[in-house]
């Protein structure tokens, strides 16, 4: 059974305060984006699942349609935190951390796709409730989860929406990040911001406290390298199984040149030819974080379908 924890009042996250402090200006120190994710955090609703030898992580806020958020790669909860005020407003957002990352526990050997995408299927049954239909949306190796969930939930599917996802199969970009674990101080802060430029962010100004917190805590609970799926083509073949329609969201400059992304969106049609896909200007892979107001009020459209 899922496991309720304390409730604090979705207001504090929905009220217009927080929604416009987390969405308007950069946030300019460290304590205050520390505050900031410690009260999304006491607004939520939690569960606990079963997944391997401990549990899942589940958060919540608000209430009407249930619509999932299937976080990133070495992510968690915190990758949507310019997207819960907004979405919850009409919606039962619910945010699962990952199996081996955030605050869940490692699912069992082997791990693959499928695997987590089951776990991830069943807690979201103990929840949610098995038969209540759902939106799905996923982020890049979450998308590639978000489309094996979606496919398994079969006719409950309003619409998956895929945002900068793997699972297409090659080609692949490759980055090389800066290693983090061995570095403390000013240091470590500078490795995050080179790595949310090299892989996350396109623009240097949209690196702010906040993205830099979020990099910090998600990377200090990461535990699982997920690259071998996001590399995989699990996803493409999983694509033709969805009900309800499908949306795919790229930043501009998610790829090293227009040509690959090209070849990700024909990679993407090929096994999904009736996909919707948006292509947001001047954004990088984290597209709804440094262009929240427009992926927010896009993905409210799809939901309002």
């Amino acid at each position: 059974m899922a496991i309720a924890s304390c409730i604090i009042s979705p207001h504090d996250i929905s009220g217009t305060r927080m929604s416009d402090m987390i969405q308007a200006e950069p946030i300019a120190d460290a304590a205050t984006a520390q505050a900031l994710l410690k009260r999304l955090d006491r607004s939520a609703r939690h569960w606990q699942t079963p997944c391997g030898d401990g549990t899942m992580v589940w958060r919540g806020w608000g209430s009407g349609p249930v619509v999932l958020l299937v976080h990133g790669g070495a992510g968690s909860w915190r990758h949507w935190v310019r997207n819960l005020a907004p979405l919850s407003l009409g919606h039962t957002v619910i945010a699962p951390d990952l199996p081996g990352l955030g605050d869940s526990a490692r699912a069992p050997d082997p791990i693959s796709a499928e695997s987590v995408a089951a776990l991830v299927g069943q807690g979201l049954d103990q929840v949610v409730g098995a038969d209540t239909p759902i939106d799905v949306a996923g982020f890049s190796y979450g998308g590639v989860i978000a489309g094996l969930v979606a496919a398994n939930a079969a006719d409950r599917v309003r619409s998956l929406t895929v945002i900068g996802t793997g699972g297409l199969g090659p080609p692949n970009r490759s980055v090389e990040l800066v290693r983090v674990r061995d570095k403390t101080g000013a240091e470590r802060l500078a490795a995050h911001r080179d790595n949310l430029l090299r892989m996350m962010l396109a623009d240097p100004a949209n690196i702010d406290a906040l993205a830099l917190e979020i990099q910090e805590q998600n990377t200090k609970r990461a535990r699982l390298n997920s690259g071998f799926m996001w590399m995989s083509r699990v996803l493409h073949d999983a694509l033709p199984l969805v009900h309800g329609h499908v949306h795919a969201f790229w930043g501009e400059h998610e790829m090293p040149d227009r040509a690959m992304l090209d070849v990700r969106l024909a990679l993407l049609r090929q096994a999904r030819p009736d996909v919707e896909v948006e292509v947001i200007p001047h954004a990088g892979h984290w597209v709804f974080y440094e262009a929240a107001a427009r992926f927010n009020a896009a993905l409210l459209r799809i939901l309002a379908r």
